[in-house]
């Protein structure tokens, strides 16, 4: 018998923009009562607002941290996505295989799941996970690819000016980066490292609109170097945990390159493998 002791105490919500992402992770999951995982639309606002209604719904374990040694058990969600949804590369979800519904609040919030915790457990959630598919940076994550975010970062939250653009951080109103649980985050590629697959760590971008010409993915590597992936939804999530006062991750695996658009090099199935074996590693890790 395994004697591990997990990292976290509480629930883990796991975030996703389509049904298509969040299925695979539920079938990596395999059952594992103590993760709910929703589909909550594609774009930070979708992302956000229904990362805060799951949140709200279910509880936040008040008083409680990242622990190692420390009990964890979650009720496995359905949920359906938000809307029409667009994937790492820009593709509307109802023209391929991510799939694309009306979004339920009930479901969304998990209280339309037929899985309940165990009664013993911690009823609040202690952990966020922001997890789908994205467009990988040549060079810094290939197609087929995972990458756990180091970062996450609100690449084009900011204003436009004849010196350039300018970032929130700049203009004084906020902040476009939220840092993730360093020790989770390290933790979970380690895993998947160990399990043989490619994975690397780095800035994960989210954008409200995808890139698709080769000068705006250069753009974004200068105002990011190092960044490793780019999708719609990590920020969205984590500042949805963060005002919950809870810590966020962000795991993608990758579907296109960053660049030029170009449809048919798209490995949308293969990702969705990848995703899947990704999360029956994150069940191992935590």
């Amino acid at each position: 018998m395994d004697d591990k002791q997990p990292m976290i105490r509480g629930r883990v919500l796991i975030v996703t923009a389509v049904e298509a992402e969040r299925d695979a992770v539920l079938r990596g999951l395999g059952g594992d009562g103590r993760f709910h995982a929703v589909a909550a639309g594609a774009g930070p606002a979708a992302a956000a607002a229904g990362t805060a209604l799951a949140l709200a719904a279910g509880g936040r374990a008040a008083g409680i941290g990242i622990e190692a040694g420390a009990d964890a058990t979650i009720a496995a969600g359905t949920a359906v996505a938000a809307g029409t949804a667009e994937d790492a590369g820009g593709r509307p979800a109802e023209e391929g295989p991510l799939g694309s519904a009306e979004f339920s609040g009930l479901e969304a919030a998990g209280l339309a799941s037929s899985a309940v915790p165990d009664a013993g457990s911690d009823a609040g959630y202690a952990l966020v996970i922001s997890a789908g598919i994205a467009g990988g940076f040549p060079g810094r994550a290939a197609v087929g690819s995972l990458v756990v975010a180091g970062e996450i970062i609100a690449a084009d939250l900011g204003a436009e000016s004849q010196d350039g653009f300018l970032s929130v951080d700049e203009l004084g109103f906020g902040s476009s980066r939220i840092g993730v649980d360093a020790r989770l985050a390290g933790a979970l590629a380690a895993g998947i490292a160990a399990a043989g697959l490619p994975v690397s760590t780095g800035p994960v971008l989210t954008v409200t609109t995808a890139t698709g010409t080769a000068a705006t993915a250069a753009e974004h590597e200068r105002r990011v170097p190092g960044a490793a992936a780019e999708a719609m939804e990590g920020f969205g999530v984590a500042t949805a945990a963060k005002q919950f006062g809870l810590p966020a991750l962000e795991l993608r695996a990758i579907s296109n390159a960053v660049g030029p658009r170009d449809r048919a090099a798209w490995r949308i199935g293969e990702a969705l493998q990848a995703l899947e074996r990704a999360s029956q590693i994150l069940k191992e890790v935590l």
